[in-house]
């Protein structure tokens, strides 16, 4: 290869990775924007505060466990509100309702379409726990364990710092 097609090739690989810089930061950009909306609409259905509470989604072979927990275990109040809400959601998924889940991420949440209408053959068990409470969802369809493990992976997603994979 030539001096100048050495050059020619350098400079084209720098504008590539100046590029995939940018797409980058455009695209942490807009995650971050992505939850910030999540977080203001998830105000307005979840009764505690997420910047005092953690979520925590752990994938299993037959469903999943979503667990919400007061990030200060002395703090009666928001174990008491998570323990309230998460009872509520229990008997809505339950009956197949995940309008709650649709308004804070939008309805084409992924998984979220499965789950409505596989919500027979999901077993929601609530448990609490001392510093919050927590949701167990077996299922022994292949195809809603998918579901539900994307819809654990988008929920992670969505509340950034404010959930995390179990």
């Amino acid at each position: 290869m030539s001096g100048r097609n050495r050059v020619a090739v350098a400079a084209a690989l720098a504008a590539l990775a100046v590029v995939a810089v940018g797409l980058t930061a455009l695209s942490a950009t807009a995650g971050d924007a992505r939850q910030r909306e999540v977080a203001d609409r998830g105000r307005t259905v979840m009764p505690f505060d997420l910047d005092r509470t953690t979520h925590r989604f752990t994938k299993t072979d037959g469903g999943g466990v979503q667990t919400v927990v007061s990030d200060d275990p002395s703090d009666a109040g928001q174990i008491r509100l998570i323990r309230e809400h998460l009872t509520e959601e229990a008997a809505r998924f339950g009956r197949g309702d995940f309008g709650d889940p649709a308004s804070i991420h939008g309805p084409s949440m992924p998984g979220l379409r499965e789950l409505s209408t596989g919500y027979r053959d999901i077993e929601v068990a609530y448990a609490e726990l001392p510093d919050g409470a927590r949701l167990t969802y077996t299922v022994s369809d292949p195809a809603l364990v998918a579901a539900l493990h994307s819809w654990f992976d988008a929920q992670v997603g969505d509340h950034g710092e404010h959930a995390e994979h179990g």
